[in-house]
């Protein structure tokens, strides 16, 4: 147990209950409740009629900030803290450095969007990088647990709030940097400046890993610190790699030394996640081919390009939230499948918008099929998200004989219906904790699936050919109760009894609960 407390709901007997001055909440407004819980004294910026101890500070949060630093210094700098920033990939580089580190005799924790893990150990957060006084709860807790490191997801609001205040690393790792979160930073000069914020939080000695084949990567380097590359032509250099359903096979050299690895992982873009593993575990002073002996044994997280068999296909469940991850992710199974790609997407609420359109027409260009959902609405209309992310689909096309346009929608159902070879089917699922059994797909009346050059779309439990011969398909048959509604989710449909009635696809099913991973 800290010494310090912010929220009144989980103040024990005797901490010190600090009230911040949150974006919507005054903490001020909640001393009642942390005294009755026990809090011993109050710091506060106001003078406050209650009969206990309080002290009257300027700033709160200046002061819990460096109130921990000198408290919990010490503790967490003992500590060998990693942290890895970029847009795309910070989970999977940093689970697989967890399990990596713990395989070659390391204690390792992990802090990041899927949670807190150490040995047994699981606890659920809600932010990628969480509060500065979660973090230290954490780090301390790690460290009476016998943890000698934690690795860690930085994002850029973290670095952007002063969340890491007092928080140094021994190295960082960079993955990428795409358009994401501009809701927020307006820019991608602000974005990545937040990004940057991170060379403020080195030790002495600390070192810098990049992926050098993006091109922000130039741009994290500080004068007096090691910098090791990895990508084409990098420190970690990749010369050969192929890609399998379940595996990559991957050439690198380093140090004039090749080596060969198989990777548990599919796609591209996870060499780079895995190369970043490989950097900081060797950088740490692990031998490459101590790593390369325990690679076999490392599995990606939940969510992240998690396949299941289906027949002669296979099912995929990734959280890609941004326009680069949802093209490196249909990518890389178009790269793999032997007849179509088949994408679920929805797009999240109160994030960045101006996303929406751009990845409902990255779906549609690499998708053979695409189905228009609900990701978690949040404050916004469903129907206000869904149209803005079809709203590339919706203009004008190109002129074209009726008559073609006619005989393209009759060969494209033709093919939906009789074609049973289904190869991959993506579900792009977003950053929110949502449950499977088998695969589950929100509908409700903005839902609209796309095949090329035909738009359905699903009114009042009919599922309706938009601008084509007249043709629906009842659901209601398959819709649960709606009851069962969850926040602002619609009815839930499963897939694989709709598909396979409808598409002619084979079942998908599923022995475990997926849950991809924690919101941002």
């Amino acid at each position: 147990m800290l010494k310090y407390e912010s929220d009144s709901r989980k103040v024990q007997k005797g901490q010190i209950f600090v009230a911040l001055n949150g974006l919507t909440v005054d903490g001020h407004d909640f001393i009642p409740s942390a005294i009755e819980k026990g809090a011993s004294k109050i710091i506060c910026d106001r003078k406050i009629d209650y009969d206990i101890p309080y002290e009257i500070v300027q700033d709160t949060d200046k002061y819990l900030k460096e109130a921990l630093k000198k408290e919990y210094g010490t503790i967490i700098n003992k500590l060998k803290l990693i942290g890895v920033t970029g847009t795309n990939g910070k989970t999977t580089s940093c689970y697989l450095t967890y399990q990596m580190l713990n395989m070659l005799g390391l204690n390792t924790a992990y802090i990041g969007t899927i949670g807190y893990y150490h040995k047994d150990d699981y606890i659920s957060l809600n932010n990628t990088t969480p509060d500065i006084l979660t973090i230290y709860k954490l780090l301390v807790n790690a460290y009476e647990n016998g943890a000698e490191c934690v690795v860690m997801e930085v994002s850029s609001q973290a670095l952007s709030y002063d969340r890491l205040s007092g928080i140094d690393y021994s190295l960082i790792a960079f993955t990428n940097l795409t358009e994401d979160h501009l809701d927020y930073h307006k820019t991608m000069k602000n974005y990545l400046n937040a990004k940057l914020l991170i060379l403020d939080h080195l030790k002495e000695n600390a070192k810098i890993i990049v992926n050098k084949d993006d091109e922000y990567s130039k741009y994290f380097n500080k004068k007096g610190y090691e910098r090791y590359t990895l990508g084409i032509n990098g420190d970690y250099n990749i010369k050969e790699y192929e890609t399998y359903p379940n595996k990559t096979n991957i050439i690198f050299d380093y140090n004039k030394n090749e080596y060969k690895a198989t990777i548990p992982l599919t796609s591209k873009f996870n060499i780079y996640n895995y190369l970043t593993c490989l950097a900081i575990c060797n950088q740490l002073g692990f031998k490459i081919d101590d790593i390369l002996s325990k690679t076999k044994y490392i599995k990606a997280p939940k969510g992240r390009c998690e396949a299941y068999e289906v027949n002669n296909g296979f099912a995929v469940i990734d959280y890609a939230h941004t326009p680069d991850a949802e093209e490196k992710v249909i990518n890389a199974y178009n790269e793999l499948k032997k007849n179509r790609v088949i994408t679920i997407i929805g797009c999240g609420g109160d994030r960045d918008p101006k996303k929406r359109p751009i990845m409902g027409k990255i779906a549609t260009n690499l998708s053979d099929y695409v189905i228009f959902t609900n990701d978690n609405p949040r404050t916004e209309k469903p129907e206000n998200i869904m149209k803005e992310t079809k709203e590339e689909l919706e203009k004008k096309p190109e002129k074209t004989k009726q008559k073609e346009q006619d005989d393209i929608q009759k060969t494209e159902v033709e093919t939906v219906k009789n074609n049973n070879d289904m190869s991959v089917f993506i579900k792009l699922s977003g950053k929110e904790k949502e449950s499977f059994k088998g695969i589950y797909l929100p509908i409700d009346s903005g839902t609209q699936v796309f095949i090329p050059k035909q738009l359905y779309r699903i009114d009042d439990g009919k599922l309706q050919i938009l601008n084509s011969q007249s043709k629906s398909a009842n659901m209601s048959e398959y819709a649960v109760d709606e009851n069962t509604r969850t926040k602002k989710f619609m009815n839930r449909l499963t897939l694989d009894n709709f598909y396979h009635k409808y598409f002619n696809l084979y079942e998908i099913s599923m022995e475990k609960e997926v849950i991809p991973s924690a919101s941002y």
